[in-house]
C-alpha cells in the first residue's frame, strides 16, 4: 500500500477531518518577556467548545518556525497547557518558554477534560482526581455508545491548533513542528500521521504497539481506544505515514510505554528506506523510566531546535 493510501484509510477509519480553521481567537492575556510575548488565548474547538491555549511570539522580524505542543497526562487533569508553558508541574516539561528562546512560535492548548477544559474547574486548581477521572472515562464511553470516537475529537482540535499557527504572519509555515510526552506524544504520533503540513515531529513516552500492551497487560490511554483499529493498522502504520518527514521516536529502557519502540523504529525504518529517507526517522533510547528528565529533556529541545 503506497503511503498516501494508508495515510488516506487511516484517516477515514477514525473519521478526522482534513484542514479545520479557527473561529475568531480572543485574547485574554499579555505577558511581554525579554525574548517574547505570551498570550493567552481562547478560541472554539471542533465541537463548539472553548479552548484555552498559551502562544508565544519570539520578538524579532521573523519568519520564525512554529510548534504546537501537546502536554502529558499523569493522571493530573489540572495540569494542561500550564505545565508545558513553565507555570506548573514538572521542569522536565517546561517546553514552551525553552522553545520561544529559541526563537520558535509556540502554541500550547488544553486538551480536553485538562485544566481549563474540565467542567468544574479552571485554571490549575486541584480538584477530586475521581470526578476528574469520570469525567474524562465519560468523554470516551459517551462518544463510543454514539459511534463517535474520543480520537476524533482530540485530532481534530489539534487540527485547528495547527491552523492558528499558520495563520500567525510571523511563523514560517514549511517549518511546522508538533511535539509530545506520553499522552503529549500519542497525539503527536497520530497528528503527525495524517496532518501533512506537520514536518517535523517529536513524540516521547508513547511509541507502543497495541499488540505489546495487551499481551504485557498495559493500559490503553482513553483516546486510543478505536474499536477495530488492531483488525487493519498498527502503531508502526502510524509511523510510516510520516514519510517523507521528520520523526523523533524518544523512548525508555524501563518504560511501558515504550516497551517495543526499537522493533516498531526498525520495521518503519524499511519503508522510510524504501523511499530514500531513512535520514528522517530517529530513534532515541534512554535509560530508565516512564518519566523525562534533564538528559531527555536537553536532548528533545536540541533535536527541536535542530529544525530550524
Amino acid at each position: 500500500m503506497d503511503i498516501n493510501n494508508l495515510r488516506q484509510k487511516i484517516k477515514e477509519f477514525l473519521s478526522v477531518e482534513d484542514v479545520l480553521r479557527p473561529d475568531k481567537i480572543k485574547i485574554l492575556d499579555e505577558l511581554e518577556e525579554k525574548t517574547y510575548v505570551r498570550k493567552l488565548i481562547a478560541y472554539q474547538g471542533s465541537e463548539g467548545d472553548r479552548i484555552k491555549a498559551y502562544l508565544y511570539i519570539p520578538k524579532g522580524t521573523g519568519p520564525f518556525p512554529g510548534i504546537l505542543l501537546h502536554h502529558q497526562h499523569n493522571g493530573e487533569w489540572h495540569l494542561g497547557k500550564s505545565e508545558v508553558c513553565g507555570l506548573a508541574g514538572d521542569p522536565y516539561q517546561f517546553f514552551g518558554p525553552e522553545l520561544a528562546k529559541n526563537k520558535f512560535a509556540v502554541l500550547a492548548p488544553d486538551s480536553i477534560c485538562f485544566e481549563d477544559r474540565r467542567r468544574n474547574a479552571s485554571g490549575t486548581e486541584f480538584t477530586d482526581v475521581d470526578s476528574d477521572w469520570t469525567q474524562h472515562y465519560n468523554e470516551m464511553a459517551y462518544r463510543l455508545v454514539r459511534g463517535e470516537l474520543l480520537m476524533k475529537k482530540v485530532l481534530d482540535d489539534a487540527n485547528i491548533a495547527v491552523s492558528i499557527l499558520e495563520e500567525q504572519s510571523l511563523v514560517d509555515n514549511s517549518k511546522l513542528g508538533v511535539l509530545g510526552h506520553s499522552y503529549g506524544g500519542q497525539t503527536v504520533l497520530f497528528q503527525g500521521a495524517l496532518d501533512e503540513r506537520i514536518k517535523f515531529a517529536c513524540s516521547s513516552g508513547a511509541a507502543s504497539s497495541y499488540k505489546n500492551k495487551m499481551e504485557e497487560g498495559t493500559g490503553i490511554e482513553r483516546a486510543a481506544v478505536i474499536p477495530g483499529f488492531i483488525n487493519k493498522f498498527e502503531i508502526v502504520d502510524i509511523v510510516k505515514c510520516f514519510v517523507p518527514r521528520k520523526l523523533l521516536i524518544v523512548s525508555a529502557t524501563k518504560d511501558k510505554y515504550t516497551a517495543d519502540a526499537t522493533e516498531i523504529y526498525n520495521e518503519a525504518l524499511k519503508y522510510f528506506e524504501k523511499f530514500g529517507v531513512s535520514d528522517k526517522l530517529i530513534h532515541k533510547r534512554f535509560e530508565g523510566g516512564h518519566g523525562l528528565n534533564k538528559k531527555r529533556f536537553n536532548y528533545i529541545i536540541d533535536w527541536v531546535v535542530s529544525q530550524k
